[in-house]
């Protein structure tokens, strides 16, 4: 795929190099390293002309409208209005206060109100430290799976759940979170512990009580990310009227994909094969099964995922000689030299789980129990707008 230089960019797009670095942040446009020995970096020429095509077409009422079916839906401009998330000059920001700032001296239940009210001291109105009446469900093989059981059976049978008012909103959210983090206990086979800070609560129960600090940054750092595929998801199923346990439920189901909440396996099975066979053979293995590097790169953070940043640094201060820290910094090494691109999130979660000495099917739980938190932000935001999301299609089939 060929590249532009940042002066034909802007040309042919009519910006400033500011204009075209917000592109470049929001993903509208890729970015990559330029010749050897420089610190430029090239735009690909695909994005910027689809770009200058939506610029064009704008202008066209009628041709607007087959924007917003056809393009705004992959990878495009924003679909809808949201106070919560800014990604932009790579950074992260919840409610515009960077998120890894936030992760280096907040609690996820300040995280959690932030989100959801604006507030962040107002946490301690909302029940976030409720014992749950949790009833029998069917055995689960995975924490996430146990969620999701959860999530089913009081979605129909909790009696609040139905309390849709705009002021019972943040407190059902609460009821949600709490839920969550009470079945993990259970699936754990462990007392509940509602008194403790959900953070400790989750290091009780993983057993990695000198963990619980990694697990409160890594918990904030997940908290929200825009509109990915699962807040996504929340949005829709919350406009139609659901309540906000099935919304969750619906959310984590979307979570449960390769190209999302999944990936943290890959980057998992690709730290423990680095650590068997060496970075290269590993690399060069994974690229072969999945067709590209997993736990590297990120679109909407060109020069780096800063999530993954603060997570690996906090890291190398827990256990700098752990095995699995080793592996991927030498994955690091080697991908930055031949592809220019740096670690995401999701290696850095997966370095997290063996570190702590879990598997990896909880990497996938620990992400949900990181996101729930702004598919509930993105839920109540949906439903005090009132809208419905309801996209339309461009019909491309047969006619006749």
């Amino acid at each position: 795929m060929s590249s532009l230089t940042a002066a034909e960019a802007t040309g042919l797009l009519g910006v400033k190099p500011a204009t075209l670095y917000a592109y470049v942040s929001r993903g509208l446009v890729r970015s990559e390293p330029g010749p050897a020995g420089t610190r430029e970096r090239r735009y690909k020429a695909e994005d910027v002309h689809a770009l200058l095509g939506r610029q064009t077409i704008r202008r066209d009422p009628e041709g607007a409208v087959q924007e917003a079916v056809g393009g705004a839906l992959h990878w495009g401009v924003p679909v809808l209005d949201s106070a919560l998330t800014l990604i932009a000059g790579g950074q992260l920001r919840y409610r515009g206060q960077d998120a890894v700032a936030l992760a280096q001296e907040a609690s996820v239940e300040e995280v959690a109100a932030l989100l959801w009210t604006g507030d962040r001291e107002g946490w301690a109105q909302l029940p976030l430290k409720a014992r749950m009446p949790l009833q029998p469900l069917p055995h689960a093989l995975s924490g996430s799976e146990a969620l999701a059981y959860a999530l089913t059976h009081a979605g129909a049978h909790d009696l609040t759940a139905g309390d849709t008012r705009p002021g019972a909103l943040p407190a059902q959210a609460a009821r949600v979170l709490n839920l969550l983090y009470a079945t993990l206990e259970r699936f754990e086979r462990i007392p509940p512990a509602p008194d403790l800070a959900l953070h400790a609560r989750l290091a009780r129960a993983w057993n990695a009580p000198e963990g619980a600090d990694l697990l409160r940054l890594a918990l904030i750092l997940l908290a929200d990310h825009e509109l990915n595929v699962s807040a996504f998801t929340a949005r829709v199923t919350a406009s139609g009227g659901a309540n906000l346990h099935h919304v969750t439920l619906a959310a984590l189901c979307a979570l449960q994909g390769r190209q999302h909440g999944l990936s943290v396996v890959e980057t998992s099975e690709l730290i423990t094969h680095a650590r068997r066979d060496g970075p290269a053979r590993a690399l060069r293995d994974a690229t072969r099964r999945q067709a590209r590097i997993p736990g590297f790169g990120h679109r909407l953070y060109p020069d780096g995922d800063p999530r993954a940043a603060a997570l690996l640094e906090a890291l190398a201060r827990f256990s700098a000689d752990h095995p699995a820290l080793k592996a991927v910094q030498k994955l690091a090494a080697l991908v930055r030299a031949e592809t220019g691109e740096r670690p995401n999130v999701d290696l850095a979660l997966g370095a997290l789980g063996q570190v702590l000495g879990r598997g990896t099917d909880d990497a996938v739980t620990l992400f949900a129990l990181g996101r729930a938190v702004g598919w509930l932000a993105h839920a109540l935001e949906t439903v005090l707008g009132g809208q419905m999301i309801r996209p339309r299609a461009r019909y491309v089939g047969r006619t006749g």
